[in-house]
């Protein structure tokens, strides 16, 4: 069992630092690193990854907000609508952010004439990290409280229940996802096109799925969030892209 702490703010001086918005920072700069130094392992362009990384936070930070705003709290922004635009208020579902990050990096592709797939791959590598890092912001600020547990890895909250902690639990599985990565890339050296960024997207869908029955504090659409009828198309999709070279032998001997 982890005993409860929490830190909201720290202050340099006068000025109060948000902890969240920090490690979203963080992790944003360290997962664009990563997939440059993933880009150039690949002969691919370091520099428009650094460009991509760019539009990927602007895009996704908007996403993120926009999928909270209409699928989470939709009755609140609509009597305080100047809270949309408040990065200081919380309220970013990572949903959103996917979805419009990954809309950033097929339009820089296509503008620049570039490879989609051979880029996401690098992209997705960074992936698992930034989600890592990141959700540490979520874990210490506890929004994201879960049902009761007696397993080690809940929190003891200030109700005195222990509780699931869905940000530590999707650091872990950032991190977890990570390691498998690596692990691959020593075993399968070749994959096709896409391997990566299929793989993160059938690995995360599934697992925040289920992670997400966990939740409390969450709005349910027949028994299921909004974020979960949205992992099911990402994680089939995925599945499509780490499969589809198995799947395409298969329709030609039909």
């Amino acid at each position: 069992m982890i005993p409860w702490f929490q830190y909201t703010i720290f202050n340099i001086g006068p000025i109060g630092i948000h902890v969240w918005g920090t490690l979203v920072a963080i992790a944003f700069m360290v997962a664009a690193y990563i997939a440059e130094r993933r880009a150039k392992a690949k002969k691919l362009d370091g520099n428009k990854v650094w460009d991509i990384a760019f539009w990927v936070f602007v895009s996704s930070m908007i996403g993120a907000r926009l999928f909270h705003v209409v699928f989470y709290d939709f009755n609140w922004y609509l009597i305080h609508p100047w809270d949309v635009i408040d990065p200081t208020k919380p309220g970013y579902a990572i949903a959103g952010g996917l979805i419009f990050g990954a809309l950033a990096v097929w339009i820089y592709v296509k503008v620049k004439k570039l490879d989609f797939f051979a880029y996401a791959d690098a992209i997705a590598w960074s992936l698992p990290w930034g989600l890592g890092i990141g959700r540490i912001g979520c874990f210490l600020i506890h929004d994201h409280p879960g049902v009761l547990t007696s397993l080690p890895i809940g929190v003891r909250f200030p109700d005195g229940g222990v509780r699931h902690d869905l940000g530590l639990e999707e650091s872990l599985l950032g991190f977890g996802i990570g390691l498998v990565f690596l692990a691959l890339n020593r075993s399968f050296r070749n994959p096709p096109k896409g391997y990566w960024v299929g793989l993160f997207m059938l690995m995360y869908g599934v697992a925040r799925f289920f992670l997400d029955f966990l939740r409390v504090a969450d709005l349910r659409v027949a028994s299921l969030t909004p974020t979960q009828w949205l992992m099911v198309p990402v994680a089939a999709a995925g599945a499509y892209l780490v499969f589809r070279r198995h799947l395409d032998k298969t329709a030609k001997m039909a």
